[in-house]
């Protein structure tokens, strides 16, 4: 960690590629507060969540670099590819939130900052949404500078903190539209359930990915998250009524998201351990069986 009369060194990355314009807003705002480098992904990664890739090509970029990769990999790149060290890992901005516990362990944008704390830096996961819209996109026509502005303070006020002691990973969802928005520590609401279609056609395919019809023994199968109750894809979850507000618990992150606030929700990654006397009473009895 740097001294305190030394700017930050900070990684920057995310997953929507590195032309995105959130992580150009983020970079804008970072650049105040330290030495900002840029590993991100050439093309957009959204929802890969913490791929990795064996090989991957490298190109210049006048912030950094682009990877031909997951963001996953920009940070395992940077990390232990670059002759620098970093105080930080940023990931962001994410152009839509990245909220509940199912969400967030597939998210490309916490991916990266999951890979960063196993290599032991600590990270700071930021996504955007819009309290009307849900989704910012298309990306362009939205300004993320709200957003990079709570980013750009929280890494500033918890580096050197000790905040990072026994949190592995900040992942924090920011209003773009609501102004002077409150900051609330949250946790990821645990909620997801998956709806299965079965189709005889291949007509909901997009087109182009399959061109013959299905034969005798194949069926489509549709896979659709329901990561918000009641809510299949993408459709707008906020609309400020108490219907909406009282499904989701104070102190959740969905529930800050439908207040219009920042939800700051502190992490560990590391898949802790967990006693559990009856499965060790099993586990004996099993090892008494088995030759």
């Amino acid at each position: 960690m740097s001294d305190s009369a030394s700017p930050l060194r900070i990684l920057l990355t995310n997953d929507d590629g590195i032309d995105a314009p959130g992580i150009a807003a983020m970079r804008e705002e970072l650049t105040a507060i330290g030495e900002v480098t840029v590993v991100a992904p050439a093309e957009n990664q959204s929802g890969v969540g913490r791929a990795r890739n064996e090989h991957a090509i490298r190109r210049d970029h006048p912030w950094g670099y682009a990877l031909e990769g997951t963001p996953a990999d920009c940070v395992a790149y940077g990390l232990r590819g670059l002759d620098a060290d970093f105080d930080i890992v940023v990931s962001g901005i994410n152009d839509g939130p990245n909220a509940g516990n199912y969400v967030v362990g597939r998210s490309g944008t916490v991916g990266a900052g999951i890979e960063s704390a196993f290599l032991g830096t600590p990270a700071l996961a930021i996504s955007s949404y819009h309290a009307r819209d849900f989704f910012c996109h298309p990306p362009e026509e939205y300004d993320f500078s709200r957003p990079a502005r709570v980013a750009r303070a929280l890494t500033e006020c918890v580096c050197g903190a000790g905040i990072f002691d026994d949190v592995d990973l900040l992942n924090v969802n920011a209003p773009i539209d609501v102004p002077n928005p409150r900051m609330r520590v949250t946790r990821p609401l645990a909620d997801y359930d998956q709806q299965v279609d079965h189709h005889d056609d291949t007509a909901l395919l997009p087109d182009g990915d399959r061109e013959d019809n299905l034969g005798d023994d194949e069926v489509l199968v549709r896979l659709r998250d329901v990561s918000w109750p009641d809510t299949v894809g993408y459709q707008n979850p906020f609309p400020p009524n108490d219907e909406y507000r009282a499904r989701y618990p104070v102190g959740s992150d969905r529930r800050a998201m439908v207040d219009g606030e920042v939800s700051v929700s502190p992490l560990a990654v590391h898949h802790g351990h967990t006693e559990d006397p009856k499965l060790t009473s099993v586990v004996e009895s099993l090892s008494e069986q088995v030759e």
